[in-house]
């Protein structure tokens, strides 16, 4: 169950999120400590959120690794997943212009792809 999470891209992953995390908290007591030098309202404010951004960023790590574990291996296998796709019919009963422009574009795309053309030409 954890082999997933202990790839190398996992592992490196794990560290680049740790390294960031402590450098939040850095860059919040370099901040406090120009705030407590007189630096104004905006540094205090930064003080306070470089650890809520180190936080937020660690709460998203984790959710994101609580996704992957209890996500199903076999969903990377190719060829799982069924795509139903249907064009979306218009109505063209009432508009012979747009009727006669949609069968253009119908034997534009057929030539494009090679087919032969829906009205047999």
């Amino acid at each position: 169950m954890y082999s997933r999470v202990l790839t190398v891209r996992w592992v490196l992953l794990h560290l680049l999120v740790l390294a960031l995390f402590v450098a939040t908290f850095f860059l919040g007591n370099w901040q406090l400590g120009k705030a407590e030098g007189g630096g104004g309202a905006v540094n205090w404010s930064y003080a306070l959120q470089w650890p809520l951004y180190g936080l937020m960023g660690l709460g998203f790590y984790l959710r994101m690794l609580k996704d992957e574990l209890n996500r199903d291996p076999a969903d990377d296998e190719p060829g799982n997943a069924v795509v139903l796709y249907q064009r979306p019919r218009i109505d063209t009963t009432g508009d012979p212009e747009l009727a006669a422009y949609n069968a253009y574009l119908a034997d534009l795309n057929a030539k494009a792809l090679g087919q032969e053309t829906p009205r047999g030409r």
